[in-house]
């Protein structure tokens, strides 16, 4: 019997393991001897020039050798005029690595700039500067400054909205709902708000070999499936433990809006980086108005609970605090690849607080979703990020 046993199990992992074997072969052909068979056409060079720092008397333009084959940098212009050039480590490239190109250069700030890198072949690839800033060096005067933004544009906000909570204890279950639902829309309203950043950052700044939009949408996916079992288990251990369901869920509304803002930190971080953003007290104000609606999403669940000042301002400082390490991480070493990934995250964690927040409204006795409060709700949760959203 226990031969019967082994000799099927064997059989199981044998085939399991052949199809994998097949296709590991038929590469190992392709790559190897089959090469030449499928060897038609001229591999073109391509390169991205994915950051360019204006420094002291000096242009530094960071290059990645995005095409399928390597290359070697020949040369280096502005404004169509061939620049002497150092690079580092060397010119030679070899596919995904990178460069830098140090270009003496005496630049103006504000004025627009045209970086040019040709390559051995003759290629040409640029990348257009409307405005030219300072690098930013990292200190503590600017750290500062950026963790000031981010208060102003994150934490504050949010802890402002959660001052509707004593509001929305008050009122009946109906009306209860109706901002349940203004919750999820104004998440969904977030939701696609980072999707939309996230494909714009891919567009303007990540290689066509990175696939932008297939990158957003599968780390959209992971992210949503990650956290949507993440919160199925938050929220069954909250069955058995002083963890209610209306904090479990306010909880995971904190994290899915905190990992928004942590994008829109980097956006913000970035955006002073490359001084194409003047913060005016209008604009400020807006962000502000924009982001106070987030608090109004913590309060809603928590409503229903006792009073907790301690866990209310610890959730206020989960979903706003992430906008002032955004902010650094953004203005100091971003990348456009990691901010893609974060502005994609934050869309599947927001996506998984809609659909928990629509079971709970669900389970708290509208099984239809349809009620006038509710769909109102939606609705005027949309409204209100998009006009909130035109003032930013």
């Amino acid at each position: 019997m226990e031969v019967s046993d082994k000799s099927s199990k064997v059989k199981l992992v044998a085939s399991g393991t052949i199809p994998f074997v097949f296709i590991l072969l038929m590469m190992a052909y392709i790559f190897g001897p089959g090469a030449d068979l499928l060897d038609f056409g001229v591999p073109l060079p391509e390169i991205t020039i994915e950051k360019v720092d204006f420094l002291d008397s000096e242009i530094q333009a960071t290059v990645r050798n995005t095409g399928p084959i390597s290359v070697e940098i020949a040369m280096a212009d502005i404004n169509d005029r061939i620049q002497p050039a150092a690079i580092e480590p060397d010119k030679h490239l070899e596919r995904y690595e990178t460069a830098i190109v140090r270009i003496p250069f005496e630049w103006n700030e504000a004025e627009p700039y045209l970086i040019g890198i040709t390559v051995d072949d003759g290629t040409r690839f640029e990348k257009e500067i409307e405005a030219a800033a300072p690098a930013l060096e990292p200190t503590l005067d600017l750290a500062i400054f950026f963790a000031i933004i981010g208060t102003y544009v994150g934490v504050i906000p949010v802890m402002i909205g959660l001052l509707w909570l004593p509001f929305i204890r008050k009122i009946s279950k109906q009306k209860y709902h109706f901002f349940l639902a203004l919750t999820a829309g104004l998440l969904l309203f977030l939701g696609i708000d980072s999707i939309e950043e996230a494909l714009e950052v891919s567009a303007e700044s990540l290689a066509d070999s990175f696939n932008g939009v297939l990158l957003v949408a599968t780390v959209l996916i992971f992210s949503f499936l990650g956290l949507y079992y993440t919160g199925e288990k938050l929220v069954d251990r909250a069955k058995s433990s002083k963890l209610t369901k209306p904090v479990a869920i306010a909880l995971m509304i904190s994290i899915g809006i905190g990992l928004h803002n942590f994008g829109e930190g980097l956006a913000i971080g970035a955006a002073v980086g490359m001084g194409s953003v003047a913060f005016s007290t209008f604009l400020i104000i807006g962000f502000a108005l924009h982001n106070t609606t987030e608090g109004i999403a913590i309060a809603s669940p928590m409503s229903r609970e006792k009073l907790m000042i301690g866990k209310l301002a610890a959730m206020g400082m989960i979903a706003g605090a992430p906008a002032i390490f955004g902010a650094w991480v953004g203005g100091f070493v971003y990348s456009p690849f990691t901010s893609v990934i974060f502005l994609a995250i934050g869309a599947g964690a927001i996506f998984q607080v809609i659909l928990v927040i629509l079971k709970w409204i669900n389970q708290e006795g509208d099984k239809t979703l349809s009620s006038a409060a509710v769909v109102s709700g939606f609705v005027v949760g949309m409204v209100i990020m998009y006009v909130t959203g035109i003032i930013v």
